[in-house]
């Protein structure tokens, strides 16, 4: 099992041309992002950037190489407040950076067949990485799939992708979630 740091390791060793990520969990327990997350809860506004510009400064990079980076996140509305806190403080720049994130919402379309039970990495559509949460999103470890198993990780990314909204889209038509909305 990789650790944090290892997973970056190994994707930064493998990663060429595109990076795709598939999200399934309504909350993820990361300690990076703990004290913003507590600020958004309190109503605070985004004080700085300046903890995830090295983040950002990637992905910007990435898409001036070519380098795709793609995210789908099965969800449903209404959102948890973490969601809602990835949203807004999380997804709305990281697609201004050059990701291309989007969203399946189950409220509104239903699951793929092809979806595997797990989030997962696909590396240059050769190398999938299953991760592994605990109950409550707590990274818990991240293995390189056998093989064998990266046709089911193939059609399942393509799966994700033909029945995912562009983030951008989904966000605008969910004003509701919206903090500033929620607060009025």
């Amino acid at each position: 099992m990789l650790t944090e740091a290892e997973l970056g390791k190994y994707i930064d060793d493998r990663l060429t041309r595109s990076a795709f990520r598939l999200e399934l969990l309504a909350r993820y327990d990361a300690e990076s992002e703990r004290e913003r997350f507590g600020q958004f809860l309190q109503g605070e506004p985004m004080s700085s950037l300046a903890q995830r510009r090295p983040w950002l400064d990637r992905l910007r990079a990435e898409a001036q190489a070519g380098i795709l980076n793609q995210r789908v996140h099965v969800l449903r509305t209404p959102l948890t407040a973490y969601l809602r806190f990835e949203c807004e403080w999380g997804y709305a720049y990281n697609a201004d950076a050059g990701e291309d994130i989007r969203i399946i919402d189950l409220t509104e379309r239903p699951l793929p067949a092809e979806l595997p039970d797990h989030d997962f990495w696909l590396i240059d559509d050769s190398h999938p990485i299953r991760m592994h949460y605990s109950d409550d999103g707590q990274f818990l470890g991240a293995e390189p799939a056998y093989p064998g198993e990266l046709p089911r990780y193939q059609r399942a990314r393509a799966a994700l992708l033909a029945g995912a909204e562009p983030f951008g889209s989904w966000w605008r038509r969910h004003t509701e979630e919206w903090r500033e909305h929620r607060a009025a």
